[in-house]
């Protein structure tokens, strides 16, 4: 089964393209395609993989699913297009981002692609959803996807951040191995948490001390 996906990400996750479950979860794309509008457009649904190659991947952060109104998803977690409204959940990213390193990125910016672009995998646990319904494509496969995406980076590289905010993502940490990787956790940066913990979390400074070779967070567009 071809997909669109980066040949290093390809390579990695082949045996899941070739289970009966990756099956069963395209034909539901292709119901939930003919019958309703979803996000985000197909080229983009694997944007995370493609974006950041298996092999170049320093750090990964953890969403849900994409955002699910017009013209915010664009298959990279909590980003959104140039000159689409910043969602408040990346507006308290950015204001962390400020209070950390000093900066004064304009929470007017709302695409992470220079990110992407440095080794920061933006990885949604669910890769598609249905228009002004979140969630409603979980528990379909994605997430058994996504999961092995997680355990084969822990398996065959080194030395990586794992960004994990909110008790859904924590909840990956499981297939994470602590030995080998860094892990930082704090509270969702939604505007219903961000004040219980990851404003002050400094995961951006902390993240550049365990690289060694920083990123650098201000490439936002």
């Amino acid at each position: 089964m071809k997909v669109n996906i980066d040949p290093s990400w390809y390579e990695v996750l082949r045996p899941q393209f070739e289970e009966p479950y990756f099956a069963e979860l395209k034909q539901f794309l292709v119901e939930e395609r003919a019958r309703y509008t979803c996000y985000p457009p197909g080229s983009l649904i694997f944007n995370a993989f493609n974006s950041t190659p298996f092999d170049k991947v320093r750090v990964v952060i953890l969403g849900q699913d994409p955002y699910h109104e017009p013209g915010q998803a664009m298959g990279l977690c909590f980003s959104v297009p140039g000159g689409v409204a910043v969602p408040p959940s990346l507006v308290n990213i950015i204001k962390e981002i400020n209070t950390d390193l000093g900066l004064c990125i304009p929470a007017t910016r709302g695409d992470l692609s220079g990110w992407a672009e440095q080794g920061v995998l933006l990885l949604n646990a669910t890769l598609t959803v249905r228009a002004h319904q979140a969630g409603s494509h979980q528990h379909h496969g994605w997430e058994r996807f996504t999961d092995a995406a997680i355990q084969a980076l822990s398996q065959h590289r080194d030395g990586l951040v794992f960004m994990l905010w909110g008790s859904y993502a924590m909840a990956k940490r499981s297939l994470i191995d602590t030995t080998r990787h860094h892990v930082l956790t704090a509270p969702h940066p939604s505007p219903l948490s961000a004040y219980r913990g990851f404003f002050g979390c400094r995961h951006f400074s902390k993240a550049n001390a365990l690289l060694g070779q920083p990123i650098d967070w201000s490439r936002i567009r």
